[in-house]
């Protein structure tokens, strides 16, 4: 009972912590997103630069491109991913933007140079953007009838709708400035400007209980529940009751029980950017250049939603809590079953099983990745603690890659979101890639000659090619085929 009492104490302590401190100015920004994705930018809009007939030397370094200004993780990507999958992007644009934007944003390649060194973040930038590239091809070329028909159904639901307009187009970006000033970590976010003591008996008692009640370890990453993550735990569950009352029958129009829910929603939001230290004579709220970032983006929103279309707020209010409802039950589930999984996982397998660079060892990396999941940034200082646990820097870089892609809530989002036979076929391949990433860095490592490793780079591209080539020749001829019989 001890046991199984530790476990569940453990995914409880990591679901309560991830709600609290990587939930709101993360995810519920990215939902705002997608919903706006989704109900206010023109498919043709999309498709110009990311569909599936759009020139591939366009869509997939655009894809590439617009992944490399979000620091976010695997989970507030999906949202994202969604949304413009949705609207008419082609499948392997898309899957592009998902891998690469947690891997290869500029944020997280930075700290890797500063913490780990500079060869390992070259290895990550390089590696992720051929492999995220390749990727998106491959699933392109594999499901690429299935695609077809995902474009035509989006040209029935969007196509025609007309161009974008500019307060639809501002809006669009302040939830985008919103989302980054809640995730990036510089100092003018970062820095105390104000800070105010509130003699509010009780709360460090609170916050130790709370400490006790979900204990964790600093050094494998782990984060407790504060006190400031239990009061943000309970304005989400108000959200999450008035957006029940108020999005279900939003088409119809607003009602009261929607203006809570948004206004619960910036609330939160504002208490979630402020820092507060519990003290026995009190509670500091120290206001950072976050706070106040937070705070000038829910301020321009809200003057700029008043310039929208009133049905097209509505769609987008409806979009947005289409994807909670979708994306979000799921999420809790996977964040859960990893703190339980994290706790099974000792830290002496690291060296044992991923010490050496072999393919045993990569893919070792790979799998600590899927269930030692942490949010964006955070898997940086928890490698640097493998690499002193002894795990070489091959399988280092594997852990990597797929730390950011394959956590298990967001293999089982995307499942929902293309279907389960496109996401175990994108696990797998991402799995191979990162391998594959990792035995290559380690090679180099281990002193291997950079005309060994361009003979075995040429020799893999080459075979891939080949695949791909005569996949898209076989395409060609049932698309010929079909055409024909259609006649």
């Amino acid at each position: 009972m001890e046991f199984v009492t530790s476990l569940l104490q453990s995914g409880l302590g990591n679901l309560g912590a991830y709600l609290a401190a990587h939930v709101l100015l993360c995810l519920v920004p990215a939902f705002y997103i997608a919903g706006a994705m989704t109900a206010l930018i023109p498919k043709e809009t999309v498709t110009r630069f990311l569909g599936r007939n759009t020139p591939k030397f366009i869509s997939y370094p655009a894809a590439a491109l617009a992944g490399s200004v979000l620091a976010v993780c695997s989970c507030t990507i999906v949202p994202l991913f969604a949304g413009i999958y949705k609207k008419g992007a082609g499948l392997g644009p898309a899957i592009t933007f998902l891998f690469f934007a947690p891997a290869g944003n500029l944020l997280a390649l930075a700290y890797t140079g500063v913490v780990i060194g500079p060869d390992l973040a070259a290895a990550r930038l390089v590696l992720s953007l051929a492999f995220g590239i390749g990727i998106g091809l491959i699933m392109a070329l594999i499901f690429s009838r299935a695609d077809a028909a995902h474009d035509q159904a989006t040209d029935a639901l969007f196509a025609g709708r007309g161009a974008m307009s500019r307060p639809a187009l501002a809006f669009l970006l302040v939830l985008v400035a919103l989302l980054i000033a809640g995730t990036l970590k510089v100092e003018v976010l970062t820095n105390t400007y104000a800070q105010v003591t509130v003699p509010v008996p009780g709360v460090d008692g609170f916050q130790a209980f709370l400490f006790n009640l979900a204990p964790f370890d600093p050094s494998k990453g782990e984060e407790g529940i504060t006190a400031q993550g239990a009061l943000l735990i309970g304005l989400l569950a108000l959200i999450g009751v008035t957006a029940w009352r108020g999005m279900e029958n939003v088409l119809e129009g607003l009602n009261h029980w929607t203006l809570a829910a948004l206004a619960l929603t910036a609330l939160t939001l504002l208490v979630a950017a402020v820092g507060v230290k519990p003290q026995a004579e009190g509670v500091t709220l120290a206001f950072t250049g976050r706070f106040f970032a937070v705070a000038l983006g829910l301020l321009a929103l809200v003057g700029i939603a008043r310039q929208i279309e009133p049905h097209a707020r509505q769609e987008w209010l409806w979009e947005s809590w289409r994807f909670v409802k979708q994306i979000f039950p799921l999420l809790v589930v996977g964040v859960f079953v990893v703190g339980v999984l994290r706790a099974l996982i000792r830290p002496e397998w690291i060296e044992t099983l991923a010490g050496a660079n072999t393919l045993l060892g990569n893919l070792a990396g790979v799998l600590f990745g899927v269930f030692m999941y942490f949010p964006t940034l955070v898997e940086v200082p928890i490698a640097n603690m493998f690499l002193s646990l002894g795990m070489h820097r091959g399988p280092l870089l594997a852990y990597l890659m797929a730390d950011p892609e394959l956590s298990l809530q967001s293999i089982l989002i995307i499942a929902t979101i293309i279907g389960r036979l496109k996401a175990w076929v994108y696990v797998g391949w991402v799995a191979a890639f990162s391998a594959l990433a990792g035995l290559i860095y380690g090679a180099w490592v281990d002193g291997a000659s950079a005309w060994r490793l361009g003979g075995y780079i040429v020799a893999v591209l080459g075979a891939l090619g080949l695949a791909l080539y005569l996949l898209n020749r076989r395409n060609a001829r049932h698309a010929l085929a079909h055409s024909t019989s259609t006649d």
